[in-house]
């Protein structure tokens, strides 16, 4: 964590210059899109992984659909598959799984009173008027919804919408055919469901924000920005 903080502050002297009181803030963005160039391999691999899987829908209805009494044929017929088709039904966990730890080390920093035996320095800065080891609740006690440190949140909040209603256009817009049983023509259960569900719990990121400290809400905003240009790119 003491490497952490450094690694932060560092960044912070260096944007000092250009965004002065809020540099630490400008150094949690940064340092989050370093954590995202780090990754971006991994996204780009899972991307790959993801279009591999939706070719294979068919064949894995069939399987289904053929071994639903017996489940652990079906899963060596699964793994069977997809070792030969050499496709992870894991690889599209990693790239977020890679990205808590730095989560995590931002939360612990930032609500953290002390590092290394010193004074946690790093809880003096502030985004505008809002302290980064700061929450949502505590901007609502000091000001209220529309006061300068609850305006912070607002934004975050406006920019985390913002981005969830992009994803979920840009998921009805750009969704596949929902998968048939090959030989059947009939639907895979629980495929369009699921289609239709998931690009909404990008939504569940506003609790996040509002929950964890700024810093941590600030890596969040920032890291879910980041995902959603990454798919335009990745999935065009």
């Amino acid at each position: 964590m003491s490497a952490c903080a450094q690694l932060v502050e560092r960044l912070a002297d260096l944007l000092q210059p250009l965004f002065h009181a809020s540099a630490a803030a400008a150094a949690i963005i940064l340092f989050t899109a370093l954590v995202r160039l780090l990754v971006h391999p991994l996204s780009r691999s899972a991307a790959r992984g993801q279009q591999a899987r939706a070719t294979l829908q068919p064949e894995i209805a069939e399987l289904r659909r053929k071994h639903a009494k017996n489940p652990e044929r079906l899963q060596q017929a699964l793994l069977e598959l997809h070792t030969r088709e050499r496709v992870s039904p894991l690889s599209g966990l990693l790239p977020s799984l890679l990205q808590l730890p730095a989560f995590f080390l931002l939360y612990h920093l930032f609500t953290s009173t002390a590092i290394g035996g010193d004074a946690n320095g790093l809880l003096t800065h502030a985004l505008f008027a809002a302290p980064l080891g700061g929450r949502w609740t505590d901007a609502l006690g000091h000001g209220g919804l529309l006061g300068p440190a609850g305006l912070v949140y607002l934004g975050l909040f406006a920019i985390v919408a913002a981005v969830a209603a992009f994803n979920v256009r840009r998921a009805r817009r750009t969704a596949p055919p929902v998968a048939v049983a090959a030989g059947t023509g009939e639907q895979v259960p629980g495929v369009a469901a699921v289609t239709r569900f998931m690009p909404f719990l990008s939504f569940a990121t506003l609790v996040t924000v509002a929950v964890v400290p700024l810093a941590a809400a600030l890596y969040v905003v920032t890291s879910t920005t980041w995902s959603a240009v990454e798919r335009v790119v990745l999935y065009r």
